[in-house]
């Protein structure tokens, strides 16, 4: 333990050593607390129940509303969309000035976003072809390659957004938060169409996106600011779940008439008012936080990993799910009806052995994310003629 607290010391000190002196390591920690929500909520609002053999997918929330202020806690994909509106817009700034193209600015960033997802693509295919070939129940696949699937439509509208950012850069949130309340207004009011709510998928995100975007341009400079933003947020939030008829939930719930995320309504988007509000207002503990070697290590080290952590934590738990019927299809926390407070107690005792699996998925395709993120090398440097100039561990952070 001695030895190994030393190399991390060490590892830990490397990186702060490398990192440039002006970089805002509070936005890779936004970042980094964003990804990780996004992975705890998955891990603790989803359930797969052993049924006659076959797995079936449900939620704790459906059977205890109760819990849901853990979805409030959990649901972090607006301070998401905040941080890479940010660096999208900051970004494209920086490629103007070094006088690089729109077309190889977004083609380099739309290509660390995606080649990652080939691995899961190809992995779950093959998976989903074996099951069906070995007799598996057909509702059994389906709720396997759902969710795995269902979380890359976010990044789907995140690459659209990024690859849209000349344009959506200059757009203030206003314009996008009139469109969500306009949709909602159609779509829960008399004989409104349900697909017009399709249309938030993309506005709604593009709330937080812009407001990423402004705060590049030095916008929200004051806490007042932010303050506004958490508050205005949070009332706007509490009279739509009290007086709106809008869900508490901010996760979808199976068997709820409407989701406050699938597609986005007003109340998520508010939602992700005040949590930008509360992310912009924590920036500068954040940056002190992160003045600390082990503590910025550990920030860097998840942004170096976040879409390997992101694409593989479904199939982490997953994989921990099947394999636990080889020994009962009745353990507690992991294949039982989510119904009760042992069931939560049983699952937080479950959470090390995802963490545990996607270890060992990281180990393994975290090879995808790194050959995208390594920089072309000139001819000259593969042969040796050029000095290999010092390699900074965090340099590509901010490109996810």
């Amino acid at each position: 333990m001695v030895e190994f607290r030393a190399r991390w010391s060490t590892l830990a000190a490397g990186m702060d050593a490398a990192t440039p002196a002006d970089r805002d390591r509070a936005v890779d920690a936004l970042r980094a607390f964003a990804i990780l929500g996004v992975v705890l909520g998955h891990w603790l609002v989803t359930a797969l129940t052993a049924r006659d053999g076959g797995l079936s997918t449900t939620s704790p929330l459906a059977h205890m509303p109760w819990l849901a202020p853990v979805s409030w806690v959990f649901q972090t994909l607006s301070v998401f969309f905040l941080v890479g509106g940010h660096v999208a817009a900051r970004g494209y700034a920086s490629a103007r000035e070094r006088g690089l193209s729109y077309g190889a600015w977004a083609g380099q960033r739309l290509g660390r976003l995606f080649r990652p997802v080939a691995a899961v693509l190809i992995l779950w295919a093959v998976v989903a072809g074996g099951m069906m070939i070995g007799g598996a129940e057909l509702d059994t696949v389906r709720s396997l390659v759902t969710l795995v699937l269902s979380p890359l439509w976010f990044l789907l509208v995140f690459a659209a957004l990024t690859a849209a950012t000349p344009l959506v850069a200059r757009i203030g949130p206003l314009w996008p938060l009139v469109v969500v309340a306009a949709v909602d207004v159609w779509r829960f009011g008399p004989e409104g169409p349900e697909w017009i709510g399709w249309i938030n998928v993309a506005a709604g995100w593009l709330v937080p996106f812009t407001l990423g975007a402004a705060w590049s341009r030095g916008a929200f400079a004051r806490r007042g600011q932010a303050l506004l933003l958490l508050g205005a947020g949070v009332v706007a939030t509490a009279a739509l779940i009290l007086w709106g008829g809008y869900p508490a939930s901010m996760v979808g719930v199976p068997g709820a008439p409407v989701s406050n995320l699938n597609p986005p309504t007003l109340a998520a988007v508010t939602f992700g008012l005040a949590q930008c509000g509360l992310a912009l207002l924590v920036r500068e503990p954040l940056a002190r936080a992160m003045e600390r070697p082990r503590a910025w290590a550990k920030v860097a080290l998840v942004n170096l990993s976040a879409m390997t952590v992101f694409l593989w934590h479904q199939t982490a738990m997953m994989a921990v799910t099947a394999l636990g019927l080889l020994v009962s299809a009745d353990l507690p926390g992991l294949h039982t009806v989510p119904d009760s407070v042992g069931w939560i107690a049983a699952r937080l005792l479950w959470l090390p052995v995802f963490a545990a699996a996607l270890s060992l998925c990281w180990a393994a395709f975290r090879v995808h994310e790194q050959a995208s993120r390594r920089p072309k090398q000139s001819r000259a440097t593969r042969t040796g003629a050029v000095p290999r100039p010092r390699v900074d561990p965090t340099r590509e952070i901010t490109h996810v």
